[in-house]
């Protein structure tokens, strides 16, 4: 089974050729990292950061500044960023068509770790058959499967054990153009001992671990966090590395039925915990990245705002814009 950390993308694509969000990678990239700061601190305003800023942002996270410039230039070309000047200020914000397309998926990320409704026991199954010299149609295609929750049982047969919803179904036909069928039945069971259960299209023990990784890794920080001690940069980080890890979990896990699972299934301990995290960071965090704007502007910041989790449950809502000129402040 190909490893289910090979999905394509961090979010979905929204069809809008222009916009290529960076490709997910093991670890953080310096792309990622920055999406990730500008979606969790300016997602709702979509405000301008003085580029000088960002560049000190992801320093503070590891990334030199060499990379940093890289990385918003490259954003930039991929319509994830919009770029203004004002003489030899130069700042970033996100594009329209990402703050979308990242409030959507913060959105996914949350409701589809939460609890799963009761499951009917049967597989919706997606066969596709598509030519070798369509390789990047074939990689789209399965990059957007993964992202909506299926897996491959067989090469060109992938499975999930929910319904196919209507945006679901539309975005299969753009990107396959008819050469798909879909069904939605149950499992005929074999007497045979080397049939193949659908839900071994998914590395149960894999997922586990990750799980049992991911708690082991987050919940020592919670006396911290509960008492006010994570604060500067170091809650700034620690909120980007929680939802840069905890992301993968809803293409790990997407919503698989807990009637087939191993008792004490992690699923909701590992939601709690990262929402304990992530939301007990929010103010620290927004508190220090106004503080690194404010070292290079004379204005103030009202676009820079931490969103929690039950706001990205909601779905994010992006506000009218600030000007597009972006805050003033030292050359970028």
């Amino acid at each position: 089974m190909a490893s289910p950390f090979d999905i394509d993308e961090i979010y979905p694509d929204d069809g809008d050729q222009s916009l290529r969000l960076p490709r997910r990678q093991v670890g953080n990239s310096p792309q990622g990292v920055a999406v990730t700061l500008l979606a969790d601190y300016t997602l709702r305003t979509r405000a301008a950061l003085p580029s000088a800023a960002i560049v000190e942002l992801l320093a503070e996270a590891g990334v030199t500044t060499a990379g940093a410039r890289t990385a918003i230039s490259r954003l930039a070309r991929r319509g994830v960023l919009e770029g203004s000047r004002l003489g030899r200020r130069s700042s970033y914000r996100l594009s329209r068509a990402a703050a979308a397309n990242l409030s959507a998926g913060g959105h996914w990320i949350i409701t589809s770790t939460a609890a799963a409704a009761r499951w009917d026991g049967c597989w919706t199954i997606v066969a596709f058959s598509l030519p070798q010299d369509l390789s990047t149609q074939r990689r789209a295609l399965r990059a957007q499967l993964r992202w909506l929750g299926y897996a491959p049982l067989y090469d060109g047969l992938w499975i999930s054990p929910r319904e196919l919803t209507a945006p679901a179904r539309a975005q299969l036909d753009q990107l396959t153009h008819g050469a798909v069928t879909v069904f939605r039945g149950r499992q005929v069971p074999l007497d045979s001992a080397g049939h193949r259960a659908p839900i071994e299209a998914w590395d149960i023990e894999a997922i586990n671990r990750s799980y049992e990784e991911f708690l082991r890794r987050w919940t020592p920080l919670l006396p911290p966090v509960a008492s006010g001690a994570v604060d500067g940069a170091a809650a700034v980080r620690a909120r980007t590395e929680v939802m840069d890890t905890f992301r993968r979990f809803p293409v790990l896990d997407p919503q698989l039925p807990v009637e087939i699972l191993p008792q004490g299934w992690l699923r909701r301990p590992a939601q709690e915990l990262f929402a304990a995290v992530y939301d007990g960071l929010a103010a620290p965090a927004e508190r220090h990245v106004r503080a690194v704007v404010a070292r290079f502007t004379d204005t103030a910041q009202p676009g820079i705002r931490a969103h929690t989790t039950a706001d990205m449950a909601a779905g994010v809502r992006i506000e009218a814009s600030l000007p597009e000129r972006g805050y003033g402040g030292a050359a970028g």
